[in-house]
């Protein structure tokens, strides 16, 4: 017991002492800062790649290894563990799908989108457990993705209900309501953006206290909730919010086209 005394004591000394000494505030806003790897001049356009740029690429580079790896050569029926665990996930994603009111055929077009989001997002998120900040951590990387997956969202709506399926999505069950369905559209990438980059910054931020206050132990504990956990579990949200999306406007339009046979248009 006086061992563990004095040696909490000394942990409590250090501690204090290092808020002392370290401007923490600026140790964390200089983590916060996306870091330059390079920069070049293209025309008259000057082009920095920053290290959120740098994980993108290396993660877009692992998914097209990862396709190639586990979607080489697939059999009729599943003899290996590598098409076994393809086929899991995509109909782990077929059933999402399909329980958001999209028929099979539509789900087998939605699939490939949304699984792909998914990983992209989950494995620049983990980004952080080998130490590369994530680029979620930088607004312009949610808000690229959010305004990216807004326009799939109308355009593939658009392709499975047709342009008055759509019209009609916007004015079900009541047409006064069709301002705010536009403004529903303009709120929908303002919170996916929000969503991912709220939870990522907000885990980055308190990592990096963990790591500048206690750097022993308690990093690794914690980071495995806020790096892993919470890292894949962001890219889930956003896949489901993604054909949840999708799906309302396909409800919409199926019940605008009953209640118009029903001689009750919205």
């Amino acid at each position: 017991m006086e061992y563990l005394g004095t040696f909490f004591s000394a942990f409590k000394d250090q501690m204090i002492e290092k808020i002392k000494i370290g401007n923490i505030g600026e140790e964390i806003s200089e983590a916060i800062v996306p870091n330059q790897v390079f920069s070049f001049q293209l025309g008259s356009v000057h082009l920095v790649v920053t290290d959120a740029i740098i994980a993108t690429w290396v993660v877009m580079a692992g998914i097209l290894l990862l396709a190639l790896l586990f979607g080489h050569n697939p059999k009729r029926m599943p003899t290996g563990q590598r098409q076994l665990i393809s086929e899991t996930l995509i109909m782990l994603l077929m059933k999402l799908c399909r329980s958001s009111n999209l028929s099979y055929e539509q789900s087998e077009e939605v699939v490939p989108y949304v699984g792909t989001i998914a990983i992209f997002i989950s494995l620049t998120n983990l980004s952080a457990m080998i130490g590369i900040p994530p680029p979620a951590k930088n607004p312009a990387f949610p808000i690229a993705l959010a305004f990216f997956t807004l326009v799939y969202i109308i355009g593939m709506s658009i392709r499975f209900v047709g342009l008055k399926g759509f019209w009609h999505s916007l004015l079900y069950p009541k047409a006064m309501l069709l301002p705010f369905k536009i403004l529903d559209y303009l709120i929908k990438p303002i919170s996916l953006s929000l969503r991912l980059f709220g939870n990522i910054f907000g885990s980055f931020i308190l990592m990096e206290f963990i790591y500048l206050i206690m750097p022993a132990i308690l990093p690794g504990v914690v980071g495995l909730w806020f790096d892993l956990a919470d890292g894949i579990l962001q890219g889930i949200i956003f896949t489901y919010l993604t054909v949840t999306y999708i799906g309302e406007v396909i409800e919409g339009a199926h019940m605008a086209h009953l209640a118009h046979e029903e001689g009750h248009p919205a």
